[in-house]
């Protein structure tokens, strides 16, 4: 079965708000071993909307509709889809009694058009809304299965998970699954890492191997398809392997994972804390990390010294060391993060000093960072980046290095390194 996703709203072309339906949506049918093939999004007009459906018909065989259930008359999606099957609108009693006992609940009054959100397409499946007023519906004609279900993300999650999804199982019979694996990669960048992988992308089969790129990762997606969910994870593991064989260096984690996330279940799980000396990232190493619930366990603080003087009355840091190497250079990094640990009695310390731009700063050049780590035993890492990034491109990368250098120094520790 080959799908396609309609949303159907123009503020989603307005760029009100983001399409976070249709990712939803592409990872359940996933699992469900359907192949989504094309997402299209078309605004609140009714002959457009038209247009879209025509294309799809003849090229997939489920179409999923996200959004236009509502009571508005710009609300549009089950009076296009009826017009064009030839199929009648007719109210749901359950429904009404649902969107009746909601405004009773409430205390609201009841408008006219609101009955209009219990109408559904004659001979279809109804998908009930638990989470809100508009039902979905499911039904099929001419080969293609058509999905109905509201736009609000609140509503359209549940119903598409607890009533769409057992639907089309139940009509697809014997299945595939569909299986994903996300290795995600620091210190790496795109073109190297799909180079250095060139041979297992070029005789991938099942699975597939494909390279991507986010804000603060490059990945691979390692996705399989088979009988059952334990077969397709036995096609992916020995790819996996030699994946780790060839770059398993850069890898700092695995699906969910961030590097905040990352960082912070190591600093928890071994029971250490830690400490941040902030010159450049001024509190954004900090910030990744107190994004991460139950970091307070290892998160004691920090400073932000972000001119030379703080950096001498909060830290200690030697003036005569400043005099001779500059706040840009390895030895402050290195004192940054070996007086905040002692400072704040940490287990691990961590400095960042650098020129963000956009000007050179202590006669160094900007996208200069320096990173400085250290451990338990007291020997300080330090870290050297070269950053060609805007003034905060450079400051935001500066402080995803930070968390990606601590994750392979704690891991070089939990090895014995």
């Amino acid at each position: 079965m080959k799908a396609e996703i309609i949303a159907v709203g123009s503020e989603l072309l307005l760029g009100q708000i983001t399409n976070t339906n249709a990712a939803f949506i592409s990872s359940r049918l996933a699992e469900a071993g359907i192949d989504v093939y094309y997402h299209t999004v078309v605004g609140d007009n009714p002959k457009r909307l038209e247009e879209a459906i025509m294309i799809a018909q003849n090229r997939v065989d489920l179409i999923v509709f996200s959004g236009g259930l509502g009571p508005t008359k710009d609300d549009l999606t089950k009076e296009t889809i009826a017009k064009m099957l030839g199929a009648e609108l007719e109210s749901d009693q359950s429904a009404l009694l649902s969107i009746e006992a909601y405004f009773n609940r409430t205390g609201r009054i009841m408008t006219e058009n609101n009955k209009k959100q219990a109408l559904v397409l004659s001979g279809s499946t109804v998908l009930m809304n638990n989470h809100g007023m508009a039902p979905g519906m499911a039904i099929e004609k001419n080969g293609i299965s058509y999905i109905l279900v509201p736009g609000p993300p609140h509503e359209m999650g549940p119903m598409f998970e607890n009533e769409a999804i057992p639907y089309l199982l139940g009509t697809l019979g014997k299945r595939e699954v569909i299986v994903s694996r996300v290795l995600k990669f620091y210190g790496i960048g795109e073109a190297e890492l799909e180079y250095r992988v060139q041979s297992i992308l070029e005789n991938q089969t099942n699975p597939t191997v494909a390279p991507l790129a986010s804000p603060d990762s490059v990945i691979l997606r390692l996705t399989a398809k088979a009988q059952s969910i334990e077969a397709a994870k036995n096609f992916i593991a020995p790819v996996e392997a030699e994946i780790r064989s060839l770059v398993g260096q850069f890898i700092y984690g695995t699906d969910d994972d961030t590097l905040s996330s990352k960082a912070a279940e190591l600093l928890i799980g071994s029971q250490l804390t830690i400490a941040a000396a902030e010159s450049l990232t001024a509190g954004l190493f900090m910030a990744e990390l107190a994004d991460v619930p139950g970091i307070s366990s290892s998160l004691k603080g920090g400073v932000v010294v972000y001119d030379e003087e703080a950096k001498k009355v909060q830290l200690d840091i030697p003036a005569s060391l400043l005099d001779e190497f500059g706040v840009v250079s390895p030895e402050c990094a290195a004192a940054l993060a070996r007086n905040v640990k002692r400072k704040f009695g940490s287990d691990i310390g961590i400095g960042l000093t650098g020129a963000a731009g956009p000007d050179p700063h202590d006669g160094k050049p900007m996208g200069t960072v320096w990173i400085g780590i250290t451990l338990q035993d007291g020997k300080v890492e330090t870290y050297k980046l070269n950053l060609s990034g805007s003034r905060n491109a450079n400051r935001k990368r500066a402080a995803r290095f930070a968390l990606y250098y601590l994750i392979q120094e704690m891991k070089k520790r939990e090895s014995g390194i």
